[in-house]
């Protein structure tokens, strides 16, 4: 699995729709054309997208394919997403970083053990909040 094409596929609106739909219920290209009030080949453009990631199944039925969620690559990812949660913070060593000694006044709170900590200095919020602006 690929996980940037998969979160860059569920990223759409429309896509991410269709995932739900389509968690509840399988439906071919015309029915989910009908719920989502969009055009067959744009439902076609976005199970394109979503099959590449490994997302859906197709399975024919007659003339029609119906499409179903591959709920393992969810849970594949729902993995990879906690997997990134559980990753501690560091406490960064001065000395080891290899920061300059202005960076590291403006990075994180320096303890007197001459020692950063995990906390940010108010400064440097400061000056990220002021470049969103």
């Amino acid at each position: 699995m690929d996980i940037t094409k998969v979160l860059k596929a569920i990223a759409d609106k429309t896509r991410f729709e269709m995932l739900k739909l389509l968690l509840q219920h399988n439906y071919c290209v015309r029915a989910l054309s009908r719920k989502l009030e969009l055009s067959e080949p744009a439902i076609s453009q976005h199970i394109k997208v979503l099959r590449e990631a490994g997302l859906l199944i197709g399975v024919k039925k007659g003339y029609y394919i119906h499409y179903d969620v591959d709920r393992s690559t969810l849970h594949k990812l729902a993995s990879k997403i906690e997997e990134l949660a559980s990753i501690e913070r560091k406490v960064c060593n001065p000395e080891n970083a290899g920061c300059e000694s202005a960076e590291r006044k403006m990075c994180h709170v320096q303890k007197r053990s001459h020692e950063c900590s995990n906390e940010v200095s108010p400064n440097i919020m400061l000056k990220i909040e002021r470049k969103d602006v």
